[in-house]
């Protein structure tokens, strides 16, 4: 998310035999999108999942349950929508926190507040009357147990991959688990199995590689680092969670790396590339998978029997249950977020219904009781549910290590997250033996990411996107900054910082770190894989031209076109998003006091290197392979190589992506920049997609519009601007072509004062236009570029401004030009 069953025909030791219920069909899907059971491998679930013990507690308990309650068991509301309180009318099965959730709607919570929130709906759901069945609450603990201040936060996927070593990934599994378990949650949504084929997928990182092989060998020793080994006699030991394989399936493998988009291929390609590694875990005991968002040639695998049934309940033998993304039922032909019967009984087992989940309770209890979904299924998802929440041991009173918050964070995590930072690192150069630094020297370090731990740690940390984080949220953590500085001073030399590069006296060397900054899902989807950002390249020719030797260190989510960076700089290495332990890197790059290595490369890319920026898959095995720098590429210390001068022709028009898309798809996209400005002309970034921006007469946060989060609600209090700002583009062409200003709007409270809309230094007046317009609902406005009075079209710095003279609310998104000019109008100048 934000992530035909084998007949049961158990016989229990007490002598109950327990019928296979009839699963009800879904409709068809098209041929081409229709799985065909024998032709997929074989896994099962371990037999201590369904050890008969558990499944004659479960028979029992069944017995004792309304139907009320059996459909509860199949809702999960996040905690951001539903109170305790309200547990005590809906007898809900489930909760999760989803990426910008926490205790009492502050995402950046302190740990108590993690167990007490847990201890509080925990307490009321024991409230109940009748069946009184243990909730089991579910988290995003992806990289780390990423949403709790003070947690250890570990390199993302993408950098994991690189290490190629299982065992470190077990470690991380069981580390995880613990910190999850000390708060109160029970599941992560985790191990993520996809195998992105497309670098321009806002997800690349969750993904180990680009090829299967890694996610084959990591997936099992993932999961039973979460969970240990499933045992027929007792629940999962203290300390290790319920695990979730995600997000079944392909969805690595979407047409043009298109978040919750479509994969269009063969039966056998979702086979030998995209089953990756779900059989290594369902044979280690993975207690849940979660369904893709995505699709397969048409047809989304939320509703796609053949898939959810047929196969993960046939050949793969799954006995646990199927979770559905975030809300993702809704997108099914028919369904709505309050109503889908298809895909439950296509197999979804549990609906994550984070805001929808009271309308569809309420509609799924009806579709129940009408037949619509059959009795016999309801029970089936129940089963494998309870089943689950045993084994996980929810229904156990003790909680031993839950509270017990010196785990959070503890050194021996840290020192853990250290090692994988380290062997995460990949050497694409090193000339001229720059690496490793001699700490006894002069080391200059800049770029603004360097003492950012927020930027190297990434989307999905203290919140959905990434965004806000300061290096204060992070106690214990280390920036890649302060990792250099420990490092130098310690073997007895000077280590300066200076974000811009400048210095007063010339450094032996310089580090310069930059890279991506945060983003999560589809808000991180790109049209190319050009690195956009000017200035880390102007630092690195600044030094280059003053004899400074340069090592170039890059924060990325997935491997981007940086070819004149790299040619800018002496050393460059691919350090993806490692998380709060800087220090690893600077256990790699900084040697002794004179220049002895103190630690040696070992990582190896697991995703192909592009040549040019075009983001045209490039996979390893497919025809026409020919990367910049190959799968499996890793250079060290032992095992130097030259790497000639690139080619600096991306093979792309580097305005193309931002000249006429500003805020797409919920992102602000590069180099425009969001900026609130006051009528005394102060301004302040507004770009953060979480939280308030910092108090003045304008203020944002994100809304939901097309999609999670894609809009921003503007709450004017006085005379003030919200405006997108970047360097000049020449837009007269499009001024030409009469293209419109298009956006997306919604009158959230009604305008005290007029309203204006601005187009570089022209401007017209709106406040008759959406003042008209229904409160609370969305609409689309346009205005032709013609209508603006002799805009500077050759240098426009500011192509959207929404200005306000009193108070007003206004949500916007989706603001680009249009070549789709109609309707559109021009409003009173």
């Amino acid at each position: 998310m934000r992530g035909s069953v084998s007949t049961l025909a158990l016989v229990l030791s007490v002598g109950l035999a327990v019928a296979a219920p009839a699963v009800a069909q879904s409709p068809a899907a098209p041929e081409d999108a229709r799985a065909t059971a024998a032709l997929w491998p074989t896994a099962a679930s371990p037999a201590a999942m369904t050890d008969p013990a558990t499944e004659a507690f479960v028979t029992g308990l069944m017995s004792r349950m309304t139907v009320e309650e059996k459909v509860g068991q199949t809702i999960q509301a996040d905690i951001g929508s539903i109170s305790p309180e309200d547990l005590l009318q809906y007898p809900l099965g489930s909760i999760l926190a989803g990426g910008n959730s926490g205790p009492g709607g502050e995402e950046r919570g302190d740990p108590q507040g993690w167990v007490d929130l847990a201890r509080a709906f925990r307490a009321a759901a024991a409230q109940r009357p009748g069946a009184r069945v243990p909730l089991i609450f579910g988290i995003d603990a992806v990289h780390g147990h990423n949403n709790v201040v003070g947690a250890t936060i570990f390199p993302h996927n993408i950098g994991l991959g690189a290490t190629r070593n299982p065992e470190l990934i077990g470690r991380i599994g069981e580390a995880t688990a613990l910190e999850v378990a000390v708060t109160g949650a029970d599941w992560t949504f985790g191990p993520t199995l996809a195998v992105p084929r497309d670098d321009r997928w806002g997800r690349a990182y969750e993904g180990y590689s680009e090829d299967p092989e890694v996610q084959r060998a990591y997936a099992g020793p993932l999961t039973l680092g979460l969970q240990g080994t499933l045992s027929p006699d007792g629940p999962l030991e203290p300390g290790r969670i319920a695990g979730s394989a995600k997000h079944f399936l392909a969805d690595g493998g979407t047409d043009g790396g298109r978040d919750q988009g479509d994969f269009t291929g063969t039966e056998q390609e979702l086979i030998d590339i995209h089953l990756g590694g779900y059989v290594q875990a369902i044979d280690a005991g993975v207690l849940s998978v979660m369904a893709s968002f995505s699709g397969w040639n048409g047809v989304k695998h939320s509703g796609n029997a053949t898939l959810l049934t047929d196969v993960l309940r046939g050949p793969l033998g799954f006995d646990g249950f199927v979770v559905s993304d975030w809300n993702a039922h809704g997108q099914l032909p028919g369904c709505s977020n309050e109503s889908c019967a298809a895909a439950f009984n296509a197999g979804i087992d549990m609906f994550m219904a984070p805001d929808s989940w009271r309308p569809l309770y309420e509609n799924t209890l009806a579709q129940v009781r009408s037949g619509e979904i059959p009795m016999a299924r309801l029970d089936e998802a129940v089963r494998r549910i309870l089943r689950a929440k045993v084994k996980a041991g929810v229904f156990r009173e003790d909680r031993p290590v839950e509270g017990q918050l010196q785990h959070l964070g503890s050194p021996a995590h840290r020192a853990l997250a250290r090692q994988a930072v380290r062997e995460s690192l990949v050497l694409l150069k090193n000339e001229g033996g720059v690496l490793p630094i001699a700490g006894g020297g002069k080391v200059l370090v800049a770029g603004t990411a360097a003492d950012d731990i927020g930027q190297a740690a990434g989307g999905w940390t203290l919140s959905w996107q990434g965004t806000g984080n300061t290096n204060d949220h992070f106690p214990g953590g280390q920036s890649i900054w302060a990792g250099i500085d420990e490092a130098v001073t310690a073997a007895g030399g000077a280590a300066t910082l200076s974000a811009d590069g400048t210095f007063a006296e010339r450094p032996d060397v310089a580090i310069v770190v930059f890279g991506e900054t945060p983003y999560a899902e589809f808000l991180g989807d790109l049209r190319t894989l050009d690195f956009a950002p000017e200035e880390p390249l102007a630092i690195l020719r600044r030094l280059k031209a003053a004899g400074v030797p340069t090592v170039s260190v890059f924060l990325s989510g997935r491997p981007m076109w940086v070819n004149p960076e790299i040619n800018a700089s002496d050393a460059f290495v691919a350090a993806w998003l490692p998380g709060t332990e800087g220090g690893g890197i600077a256990d790699v790059l900084i040697g002794d006091a004179a220049g002895a290595p103190r630690q040696d490369f070992s990582g190896a890319l697991s995703f192909s290197w592009p040549r040019d920026a075009t983001g045209k898959p490039l996979n390893r095995g497919e025809p026409g392979y020919d990367p910049q720098f190959a799968y499996g590429y890793g250079l060290s210390y032992a095992r130097p190589a030259d790497v000639p001068t690139l080619s600096e022709d991306s093979g792309v028009v580097s305005a193309a992506g931002g000249a006429d898309q500003y805020l797409v798809n919920g992102r602000i996209n590069p180099p425009w920049s969001l900026i609130l400005e006051d009528a005394g002309g102060q301004t302040r970034l507004g770009d953060e997609t979480s939280g308030d921006s910092p108090r003045g007469a304008v203020s944002v946060r994100p809304v939901d519009d097309l999609a999670q989060e894609s809009g921003r609600r503007l709450t004017f209090t006085g005379p003030a601007k919200a405006l997108i700002w970047g360097p000049p583009v020449d837009l007269r062409r499009e001024v030409n072509g009469d293209l419109a200003l298009s956006f997306r709007y919604r009158i959230d409270a009604a305008p005290a004062g007029d309203l204006s809309l601005g187009f570089g230094a022209a401007a017209v007046d709106l406040t008759d236009e959406l003042t008209a317009a229904p409160a609370g609902e969305w609409q689309v406005y346009k205005v032709r570029l013609s209508c603006f009075a002799e805009p500077r079209a050759e240098a426009i710095e500011t192509p959207f401004v929404l200005a306000s003279t009193g108070a007003a609310t206004v949500s916007v998104s989706e603001i680009q030009l249009n070549p789709d000019v109609g309707p559109a109008a021009c409003p009173a100048a």
